[in-house]
């Protein structure tokens, strides 16, 4: 085989590598990048949630535990991660799981006092809250789309020998693992609901 063949065969590899691997190096950050957008989200979340906590706790004596948990669970969403290391985002997105799911029970009970639903702060507090969720909710989206980029050309060859070598890690995806929220609703029970005064 000829010298030059050789070397041409060896260039087209090296640059069809170098090509992989700037792809992958793109992919990873722009996953990185949407998930920066999601944790400023959820601080936006982590820092309305005093407030809500302390309106509930006025009006929420018999709750003092599901307060209590509810505490507890931001102030361990809160605790510092490495983005880079796919375990620790892992961990730190089941924690936000976590904390949303125990939101959701804190709202839900909060329905059982009347003088809570119908406080005007309280209302505006779960009104802004609301679209935190909402912009959560985008940045999740986008973040799971990243991610997906990502672990493909992570899983598919030679991506996978190219990112152990760049020390490139899969990226978890961040999802709802509450069952309650993947439950379908119960129209008959908000029909069957009194009308608020």
């Amino acid at each position: 085989m000829p010298t030059s063949l050789i070397a041409i065969v060896l260039i087209a590899a090296a640059v069809f590598a170098y090509i992989w691997y700037a792809t992958l190096i793109r992919r990873r950050n722009k996953a990185q990048e949407a998930l920066s957008s999601i944790d400023v989200q959820l601080r936006k979340r982590h820092d309305l949630l005093p407030n809500v906590l302390k309106l509930a706790d006025r009006f929420m004596a018999h709750e003092r535990d599901l307060l209590a948990r509810v505490t507890a669970l931001r102030n361990d969403a809160q605790k510092p991660y490495d983005p880079s290391k796919g375990e620790e985002v892992r961990r730190h997105l089941e924690s936000e799981g976590a904390l949303q799911s125990g939101l959701r029970q804190l709202f839900a009970v909060a329905e059982n006092y009347p003088d809570l639903r119908s406080s005007e702060t309280v209302l505006e507090a779960q009104r802004s809250f609301n679209e935190v969720e909402g912009h959560i909710a985008a940045a999740r989206r986008f973040y799971n789309a990243a991610v997906t980029s990502l672990n493909t050309a992570i899983q598919i060859p030679p991506g996978s020998l190219i990112a152990a070598m760049a020390r490139v890690e899969p990226m978890p995806f961040f999802e709802i693992e509450d069952e309650a929220a993947r439950q379908p609703v119960d129209a008959d029970a908000y029909l069957s609901r009194a009308p608020a005064d």
